[in-house]
């Protein structure tokens, strides 16, 4: 029962705040409904006008009992707020069974002593069997819906949703849905209709208990429930108690009705504020005292950009040279989440929460972990200093930091798919994988080792990576410092760092080294030619890994006509280059060298810092663009 009580605790501390609108966290007995249909009435009840509601209004606040927030099948209509099939009495294939519930219970609110002004008038407009020759006469049908994607859908007759104005002299608040005082009216009879009392588990005291718990958690048409069982009268789980009678509710977990309505408006607003979503999986990290919290499914160009004292001191930082890239990251990771830390204090909760459904009506909840704001900041830290790396996700997007798992996923899993082959990852791999990398992030477990190896693997097999019209693979770019960073991780005991380790003398880490100088040697010298097309090291990669001494041995012979074109045109370079291959080659220890065995994820990692090497990032002259200087970016 902690969750429940984290998000009652959420709700109590977060509603009617300055920084939680009230509209946000839904009122007791209340949910927020799409609405099709605005209806306007008179304070006598009598039909003005009507009009469909656009995508963007449609989302409306109505009153709602506990039967019908929670309803599946059955009759059980909403008090005020309804579909055709509810409360349009002269509908031709109208449930007279579910009108006179509708009516029946909207009297009842009507001569009670919570009653509003705005309820009469509705209640005498049902009542005189109008509804559905007033709608045809505005020529309302059909109805259609628009999703977020310009997608129009028709809504059959009966289900289209209405919802109320009443228009009065000297109230200025017509819409059912923004008067305070209706809503606070609905909220003080529904009190009263209370037909169970019992022990609350949660808060330790006597009152209300929940028998339907609410729906819609993840979405306005989302059914499944995180707290559901068959109804009083026909409860199936035999055997599971002493008592054959209904003295099985002392041996359950009961919980309060405002609990259970104030804890799921608190998990709703979570969701769609700052959660992870992908299909019906959905993971939310929350303060329980309503404070910002780094989201630890963003990268960490994200996270820098999540926290508004690192965003100013973001536009402060010069771009750092390529040797102090490390100190750099750190300095500016420290400053983000000391950023988060000083909004958020160290002994406050933060909740960690996932949640997915393998049936349409059934939720559980997939990962749960409680931890102090200073514990949780540190595991976000640790995730992305450990897995950080110079990355380069496009032309606008290069950073230094940990990838997101969604990019770790794709990295590891995706496929050509589409008419444009765009690479993608299937939709139940990708929630699996994300899954299996949340602990690694909270609980810093280790990288599971068949995920580093299956990047690495994509990595290297470079040619399968399409090119653009200037022969860059943006692609291959992106999984490459993925790669790297993983590998990082998985071996943190190794210490790597962002910048090529002169002193570094292990087999696979040199011989990633030998990779990229042989690339840009060839690269320089197509350059010079103008040529654009792969180098010899780019298209033997995938061998090279697994066999690397028998392949370096074809890619130095390749190199032959292009150095012989450089000792004519770039000699100097030649001659640089020529003592760099050479001193690598003296690093090797005892046979290493001509050891053929299959090369670690590491020599990414040295091939990637040779080539950072080679080629720093220049800031262009005025006047000329890098594509200027020969020397800048060659290799791609």
């Amino acid at each position: 029962m902690s969750w429940i009580q984290k998000l009652y605790e959420t709700y109590e501390q977060c509603a009617n705040t300055m920084d939680v609108p009230a509209a946000k966290l839904w009122p007791l007995s209340h949910l927020v409904k799409k609405a099709h249909v605005e209806i306007v009435i008179d304070e006598q009840g009598r039909f003005r006008r009507a009009r469909t509601l656009g995508r963007t209004e449609a989302s409306t606040l109505i009153p709602v009992t506990e039967s019908s927030a929670g309803r599946t099948a059955g009759a059980a209509p909403h008090p005020l707020c309804e579909e055709i099939s509810y409360c349009a009495s002269d509908y031709p294939e109208m449930n007279q069974k579910r009108f006179e519930e509708y009516a029946q219970q909207l009297a009842q609110w009507c001569e009670s002593g919570n009653s509003h002004p705005k309820i009469p008038a509705i209640l005498a407009y049902v009542r005189s069997e109008r509804l559905w020759a007033d709608l045809c006469g505005e020529r309302i049908f059909p109805v259609t819906t628009e999703d977020a994607k310009g997608k129009k859908t028709k809504v059959s007759d009966p289900k289209v949703f209405v919802r109320w104005r009443v228009e009065s002299d000297g109230n200025p608040v017509s819409g059912t849905w923004e008067d305070a005082d209706l809503i606070a009216a609905w909220i003080a009879f529904d009190r009263l209709q209370n037909n169970k009392t019992g022990f609350c588990m949660v808060t330790g005291n006597p009152g209300r208990i929940c028998q339907n718990h609410p729906r819609f958690i993840r979405g306005s048409d989302d059914g499944a429930k995180l707290i559901s069982a068959n109804d009083y009268s026909g409860y199936t789980f035999k055997g599971r108690f002493t008592d054959k009678k209904d003295d099985y509710e002392k041996q359950t977990c009961s919980v309060g009705y405002e609990v259970s309505q104030k804890a799921h408006s608190a998990l709703r607003w979570l969701i769609g504020r700052q959660s992870y979503r992908n299909g019906d999986l959905v993971v939310v990290a929350w303060s329980v005292a309503g404070k910002p919290v780094p989201d630890p499914f963003k990268d960490s160009l994200a996270l820098f950009l999540g926290s508004e004292e690192t965003a100013l001191i973001a536009t402060k930082i010069e771009q750092p040279e390529v040797g102090n890239v490390g100190q750099a990251f750190a300095i500016r990771l420290r400053k983000a989440m000391a950023g988060y830390g000083a909004k958020l204090d160290p002994n406050e909760d933060v909740v960690i929460m996932g949640l997915d459904s393998a049936t349409p009506g059934r939720m559980a909840i997939t990962f749960y972990r409680e931890l102090k704001g200073s514990d949780f900041l540190s595991r976000v830290q640790s995730w992305h200093e450990q897995n950080a790396w110079i990355q380069n996700f496009g032309k606008d997007s290069k950073f230094v930091g940990a990838p997101a798992p969604r990019d770790i996923a794709e990295a590891a899993f995706s496929t050509r798919l589409g008419e444009k082959g765009e690479l993608r990852v299937e939709a139940n791999l990708l929630k699996a994988t994300v899954e299996r990398l949340l602990p690694c992030i909270i609980d810093g477990q280790p990288l599971p080792r068949d995920l580093v190896e299956s990047v690495v693997r994509r990595t290297c097999n470079r040619v399968s990576f399409k090119r653009d019209k200037k022969g860059r693979q943006w692609e291959w770019e992106k999984y490459l410092g993925i790669a790297c960073a993983l590998f990082r991780g998985a071996y943190k005991e190794r210490k790597y760092q962002m910048t090529l380790e002169t002193d570094r003398t292990t087999r696979d880490y040199l011989y990633g080294q030998l990779l990229a100088i042989a690339e840009h040697i060839e690269g320089r010298a197509l350059h010079i030619a103008d040529e654009r097309r792969e180098t010899t090291a780019a298209k033997l990669m995938q061998r090279f890994a697994d066999r690397p001494c028998s392949t370096w041995r074809t890619i130095e012979l390749a190199l032959t006509p292009y150095k012989a074109r450089l000792l004519a045109r770039r000699p100097a370079f030649l001659h640089e280059m020529k003592a760099l291959l050479d001193e690598v080659v003296a690093k090797f220890e005892g046979d290493d060298f001509l050891n053929d065995r299959k090369l670690s994820g590491e020599f990414l990692l040295g091939y990637h810092c040779q080539r950072q090497k080679l080629n720093p990032p220049k800031t262009p002259k005025s006047g000329e663009s890098a594509a200027d200087d020969d020397t800048t970016d060659i290799d791609n």
